[in-house]
């Protein structure tokens, strides 16, 4: 089990919300704007949302529109944008072309040298029937992950994951007992599982796993008729939000003190309690019934 990495000095995280729409390019200038937004109000780190590139169901249009990493434009210009910020640039996630009827919900850390220092596929598929009429088959479009992923940054060790993967706690435990002081969950949360569950699932990330969680979100009503929640979060260890977007686009900061993760690992030590356990049926009929089952 992991706890803190032990590096204390602080630094500002900036989460960028957006609305993302149909075109890259449209979504790259806006994306790059917010970015330099964030920046400017001291961001050291800072976070975009998922399918930061495009928001498109339509399969046809999507698959006509995205391009294999090496050839993504967008991805290019965002590691300039950090070398030129001076920043750790960390693109929630594109969607990126890897098969020909494949892609790949891709997350990206960029060092302030412009480097890719880390990628992580969206490990668990959204395939969801909701109440009002909303079907989403993520699965249909998108190859799943395989691996989770953590990186070091100067200030502590990040735990990488996208949207859905919130609803999966033991990838968190995961990420946690490997270091993470910091959990990512850039997201695309529709407006009607927003409402219900956004504020309390990563809360409870956090708490259960004494970590800062970063979520840049996606938020109103978009060029393709989806409507997500909005609310960028940044979370403490002990679950208390430090700041919170809106439903339109923007940026919020909030400084950030990794010492935070070890007093709250030491007040509630549960990543040195946790304890590996079986899950069986119970039998039938009491042990001690059947043992005397036939005794005068």
């Amino acid at each position: 089990m992991s706890g803190a990495t032990g590096k204390t000095s602080t630094f500002r995280v900036g989460l960028v919300q957006m609305r993302s729409g149909c075109t890259p390019q449209a979504n790259l200038d806006a994306a790059s704007k917010l970015i330099g937004e964030a920046k400017n109000a001291g961001a050291d780190y800072v976070l975009t949302p998922e399918m930061t590139n495009i928001m498109e169901v339509n399969r046809t249009r999507l698959f006509a529109s995205i391009v294999e990493e090496d050839s993504d434009h967008s991805l290019v210009t965002y590691r300039e944008l950090a070398r030129a910020l001076g920043i750790y640039l960390h693109i929630g996630s594109l969607a990126v072309k890897v098969s020909p009827d494949k892609a790949a919900n891709r997350s990206f850390l960029i060092n302030p040298q412009g480097d890719i220092v880390a990628r992580y596929d969206k490990i668990h598929m959204f395939d969801v029937d909701l109440a009002n009429g909303e079907t989403y088959r993520e699965s249909q479009n998108f190859r799943s992950g395989e691996i989770a992923v953590v990186t070091d940054l100067p200030w502590g060790r990040l735990g990488l994951t996208v949207c859905y993967d919130l609803r999966f706690p033991s990838l968190y435990r995961a990420l946690a007992e490997a270091g993470a002081s910091f959990l990512a969950v850039p997201s695309a949360f529709t407006q009607q599982t927003g409402e219900a569950h956004w504020h309390v699932l990563l809360r409870a990330r956090a708490i259960e796993n004494g970590s800062y969680v970063f979520a840049a979100a996606q938020g109103g009503k978009h060029e393709n008729g989806r409507e997500t929640f909005g609310h960028s979060l940044i979370v403490d260890p002990w679950g208390r939000v430090l700041a919170e977007g809106g439903n339109a686009p923007g940026v919020i900061v909030a400084d950030i003190d990794p010492a935070e993760v070890a007093t709250a690992r030491a007040r509630i030590p549960s990543l040195q309690h946790g304890r590996r356990f079986e899950v069986v049926e119970p039998l039938a009929e009491p042990a001690h019934l059947r043992m005397v089952k036939g005794t005068p």
